[in-house]
């Protein structure tokens, strides 16, 4: 593998608990660094994965991120690719990306239940060639992946997605605006192409 799976603080409690032999047995059989047809159908098949970032001094921030199935790709042997949507602005993500590009990604079925893993490292682009391809992306984030594995399922607990956010991006669907936009607080330092309307339900004068 380009990187180790462990270090000295994984080592000393894989002693401690006598598993370093497990553990060096689990990414001999499980852990590879290309990813297979069924990583791929795996990964495109999902609506979510959470996103692990760290900035430059380290530290770490997870993030949540949706979209319709397929909207993670497996486009090389080793590198997946996903969108950027519309968000709060902050950019805490991509943001460390930029600055750190060591990135982890959790993938899971919380209905079979299944879970995989992806450790590698993230570019951040506004001209990528599949931009185009995603309605109303603002970016495009590629990963290099250099571990990926699936882990065992037993502690996921059984739920079923019952609908897809009405926000998620649609070709030919316009997405309705965010509640929180239409707050005067937030409403008025929004970015001047993303100007939003009042509340309806304020009260008028």
């Amino acid at each position: 593998m380009p990187v180790p799976m462990y270090h000295d603080g994984s080592r000393r409690l894989q002693d401690w608990f006598d598993t370093r032999r497990l553990a060096d047995r689990l990414v001999e059989r499980l852990a590879h660094d290309r990813f297979s047809d069924e990583d791929r159908a795996f990964i495109e098949s999902r609506q979510l994965f959470f996103l692990a970032t760290a900035d430059a001094q380290g530290w770490p921030d997870c993030s949540y991120k949706g979209g319709a199935p397929g909207f993670v790709r497996v486009v090389a042997p080793d590198v997946l690719v996903f969108p950027s949507y519309d968000g709060n602005g902050m950019f805490k993500s991509l943001g460390n990306m930029l600055v750190n590009p060591q990135v982890g990604l959790l993938f899971i079925d919380f209905e079979s239940p299944k879970r995989l893993r992806v450790n590698g490292r993230a570019s951040v682009s506004t001209d990528d060639p599949l931009l185009a391809q995603y309605h109303s992306a603002q970016l495009i984030v590629r990963v290099q992946a250099e571990a990926i594995f699936p882990n065992c399922p037993r502690y996921i607990h059984k739920m079923q997605i019952v609908e897809q956010s009405e926000y998620t991006p649609r070709a030919g669907v316009a997405a309705p605006v965010p509640k929180w936009k239409t707050y005067p607080e937030f409403r008025e330092v929004l970015p001047r192409c993303d100007a939003a309307p009042e509340d309806p339900n304020k009260e008028k004068p």
